[in-house]
């Protein structure tokens, strides 16, 4: 009766010294280009047999792991065709995760929206004696100007995890008017366009989506309980999204404008966030995008320096019209001359 218990514990004791062992072993041939296999054997304590099973075996879990034979034979790590799961050491861990750091807030762009995801991995399995070395590391890197607000990187991945593990968020937040309100969402996700980071969420008191300005929370979000998955707005790509909101959303009225430019070079002159360009032939492109009352439109449209039709709303042709009038007293004969050179001053 005594000795089944006894086996199956003896077994489990086996199975955790062999996934130990793979582990010690994965880690050495991550440290250095080729192991001579006797060398190997002798670093792991093992015989060369059970070595060459350990290897077998982590070939099965996807480690591209060469062997060679000779007098030089032995092992090395190669490059595969996925990724497979990477050890780190306690250093490695830390200069990841504060890489990852920079490039979340937006020192290196295109790569913010895989970096907070990546970063989120990496925090969430660093061991609690890593993390006052990883605060003390953030601290002393003082972040080079930049052009946006700047968020809080310990921020970014609190609410990208929240909307990994679906978990509501309560917090303070300020909108663009300046008014301060109380939110309850269930985020969905976190964006980053336009040099500034954005979190989508529903909010069920508008029974709406909503996207916050994370730079506009004013108070640190308060994780509360698990709340049902649903589909996300639009189309399921949130950063288009969120950029057509931004560029739509903003204002009462819409501007539409005919650019005079083909589609493709605009897109590349256009954020998202600034319109939504539609082409109406192979020379031109419909340009749609919130009606600023401060004029901005009209600064865009002047300085991107080609033709443009403007064909609403009237509150923007009058402005547009009132520019160019004053643009044209300001060149009237005669003004030029008025005006004493420094030849004559």
């Amino acid at each position: 009766m005594r000795t089944e218990p006894a086996r199956n514990g003896c077994y489990a004791f086996l199975m955790l010294t062999a996934s130990a062992r793979l582990l010690s072993l994965l880690s050495l041939l991550q440290s250095r280009p080729h192991w001579g296999g006797g060398m190997l054997a002798e670093r792991m304590g093992i015989h060369p047999r059970t070595l060459r099973r350990d290897i077998d075996r982590l070939r099965q879990l996807g480690y591209p792991i060469h062997a060679s034979t000779g007098v030089a034979g032995g092992y090395a790590f190669r490059p595969g065709r996925a990724l497979p799961p990477l050890l780190l050491d306690d250093d490695e861990a830390l200069a990841a995760a504060i890489a990852l750091r920079t490039a979340v807030t937006g020192t290196i762009s295109g790569i913010e929206q895989t970096a907070i995801t990546a970063l989120v991995k990496i925090e969430q399995a660093m061991p609690p004696r890593l993390r006052p070395r990883l605060e003390a590391l953030r601290s002393a890197i003082l972040p080079t100007d930049q052009i946006g607000p700047l968020v809080d990187a310990g921020r970014l991945t609190a609410l990208a995890a929240a909307c990994r593990d679906q978990l509501q968020l309560a917090f303070e937040y300020i909108d663009r008017t300046g008014q301060p309100s109380s939110r309850q969402v269930e985020p969905q996700g976190v964006v980053h366009t336009d040099r500034r980071w954005y979190l989508v969420a529903w909010d069920p008191a508008r029974v709406d989506w909503r996207t916050f300005r994370i730079d506009r929370i004013t108070s640190t979000p308060v994780v509360g309980a698990h709340f049902a998955p649903r589909a996300g707005p639009g189309d399921g790509d949130l950063r288009q999204w969120v950029a057509r909101s931004l560029s739509l959303g903003q204002y009462p009225d819409e501007a539409r404008i005919i650019l005079h430019a083909p589609l493709a070079a605009l897109r590349q002159r256009i954020p998202a966030s600034a319109g939504v360009l539609e082409g109406v032939d192979d020379q031109r492109c419909l340009l749609r995008c919130g009606a600023n009352p401060t004029g901005s439109v009209i600064y865009w449209l002047l300085a991107m320096d080609l033709e443009f039709e403007v064909l609403g709303p009237p509150a923007l042709i009058d402005r547009l019209r009132a520019a160019g009038e004053r643009v044209a007293r300001s060149l009237t004969p005669g003004v030029a001359d008025a005006v004493p050179t420094p030849a004559d001053a």
